[in-house]
C-alpha cells in the first residue's frame, strides 16, 4: 500500500501528534539538564588537571555565559525562519558534541573557547525547546510547560547522580563525558523524530525584530527577578548556612539540595495547579510563598528555618518561569520564538548577575541582609503577576 504524502489535517494533528510530541519535548528537556549536570560535576577535576586558580576558572566559566547571551537573541530570529524542531536537533547534538571537548581542553584558552561554544549551544537549545514546548502546549489547550521544566530538573539530578557514581568508580572525565555525550545524543536523535515538524510548528513570517510590548517587558522583569533568585540560591545558600549560621559542611550543602528538590517536585504539580488556579494566581502565590518563606527564615536566622525558607523559594519559583515563557509565546504582534528569546535572555542575565550582586551587597552589609534582595524581588514578582494575563487571558477564563 503506497504511503500518502499528504499532511494530516489540523484535527488529526490535535488527536495524534501532541502525545508523542509531548514525550519528545520532555526528552529534550531531560537531555538539556543531564548534559549540564554531567559537566558541572566534573569542574573540580578539570580545574585540578589544568592547574587553574579560582579566578582563572571563573574567567573560563564566564565563557559559557557569553556564548549563551550571544546565541539566545540570534535563535529567536532563527525561529522566525525555521522550525524549532530543526533548531533543536542541531543545537542539542552540538551541545552533546562539545561536552567531551571540555575535558579534552589542554589549557585555559581552549577551555574558555569550548565553554563559549557549550554556552552558545545551550542557550540556543533552551530557546528552541521552550518554543517547541509552547507549540505542543497550544495543541493540548491546557498548561503543560511546568512538566517540561520538571524534566529538566530530573535530567540534572540523574546526570549529577550518574556522574558521582562514575567518579567514585575512578572513571576519568574524558571517557565519562564522551560516553554521556554519545548516550544523550542518541536520545536526542530519537526524541527529535517526534517533535512537531515544519508543517505543524508555529513558524512565523512576521518581521524578526520589533519593539517589545509593555506586557513583554513586564514578563522580562518577572523572569529576571526569579532567575536572579535562582542564581542566588545556587551560589549563596551553602555559604549562608556555613559562615553566617555556623553549620557544618554537610548541612550547608543541604541548602541548595532542598531548594532544588522542592522546585523539581512542584514543577510536576505546577500544570495541575495552574489549570485550576490560573496563571496570574500561580505567579502571585509563587512570589508570596518565596518572599514570605525566605523573609521569615532570614528574620529567625536558624539553620532549620533557613532550610525551610530555601524550600519555600523552590516551591514559589517552580512554575513561574514556565508560565512566563508560555505567556511570552502568546504575546500579540511578535513571533513566538523572538518573544521567548527576549524573555529567556533577560532571565538568564538575572541568573548571571544575581550571585555577584548578592556578593557585593554582602560586603557592604552582611550576607543575611543581602539575601533580603531575593525577598524584595519575589515581592516584585507577586506585584507584577498580572503581566501574564495579557498573553493568556483567553485561557484564564477557562481554567480559573
Amino acid at each position: 500500500m503506497p504511503i500518502s504524502s499528504e499532511l494530516p489535517s489540523d484535527k488529526q494533528l490535535q488527536k495524534v501528534v501532541p502525545s508523542a510530541a509531548r514525550l519528545a519535548v520532555a526528552g529534550v528537556f531531560f537531555v538539556n539538564g543531564a548534559v549540564f549536570a554531567n559537566w558541572v560535576t566534573r569542574i573540580p577535576v578539570v580545574q585540578q588537571k589544568l592547574g587553574l586558580s579560582n579566578g582563572a576558572l571563573g574567567v573560563a566559566l564566564l565563557g559559557m555565559a557569553v556564548g549563551a547571551l550571544m546565541s539566545m537573541p540570534t535563535t529567536g530570529w532563527l525561529l522566525t525562519r525555521l522550525s524549532s524542531r530543526l533548531v533543536i536537533k542541531i543545537t542539542a547534538l552540538g551541545y552533546c558534541a562539545v561536552l567531551p571537548l571540555l575535558a579534552l581542553a589542554p589549557n585555559l584558552l581552549l577551555l574558555a573557547i569550548a565553554l563559549v561554544l557549550f554556552g552558545a549551544f545551550n542557550g540556543a537549545m533552551d530557546v528552541a525547546m521552550n518554543a517547541q514546548g509552547i507549540a505542543v502546549e497550544q495543541r493540548y489547550q491546557q498548561p503543560i510547560m511546568s512538566s517540561f521544566h520538571g524534566m529538566f530538573s530530573v535530567g540534572g539530578m540523574v546526570g549529577a547522580f550518574s556522574s558521582a557514581v562514575l567518579a567514585s568508580l575512578g572513571v576519568e572525565p574524558i571517557p565519562h563525558l564522551l560516553g554521556a555525550a554519545l548516550l544523550l545524543g542518541i536520545v536526542t536523535i530519537f526524541a527529535s523524530r517526534r517533535l512537531l515538524s515544519v508543517a505543524t510548528d508555529t513558524v512565523s513570517h512576521e518581521p524578526a525584530f520589533a519593539i517589545p510590548t509593555r506586557s513583554l517587558l513586564g514578563l522580562g522583569v518577572v523572569a529576571f527577578c526569579v532567575m536572579l533568585g535562582e542564581g542566588a540560591m545556587a551560589d549563596w545558600s551553602a555559604i549562608y548556612l556555613q559562615k553566617t549560621l555556623g553549620t557544618g559542611l554537610g548541612l550547608a550543602a543541604a541548602g541548595y539540595t532542598v531548594f532544588s528538590l522542592a522546585m523539581a517536585v512542584f514543577r510536576f504539580m505546577g500544570d495541575w495547579l495552574t489549570q485550576r488556579l490560573g496563571s496570574v494566581k500561580m505567579v502571585r502565590l509563587g512570589g508570596i510563598v518565596a518572599a514570605s518563606g525566605l523573609g521569615l527564615a532570614l528574620v529567625i536566622a536558624q539553620p532549620i528555618a533557613a532550610l525551610i525558607g530555601f524550600a519555600c523559594v523552590g516551591v514559589g519559583f517552580s512554575s513561574i518561569v514556565p508560565i512566563v515563557l508560555s505567556a511570552a509565546g502568546r504575546t500579540p504582534g511578535l513571533p513566538p520564538g523572538l518573544a521567548i528569546a527576549a524573555v529567556t535572555t533577560t532571565g538568564y542575565f538575572g541568573f548571571l548577575s544575581g550571585p555577584p550582586l548578592i556578593g557585593f551587597a554582602g560586603d557592604l552589609l552582611n550576607l543575611r541582609s543581602a539575601l533580603g534582595i531575593v525577598v524584595i524581588l519575589s515581592t516584585t514578582v507577586a506585584v507584577l503577576a498580572q503581566t501574564v494575563h495579557h498573553a493568556v487571558g483567553s485561557r484564564e477564563d477557562n481554567i480559573s
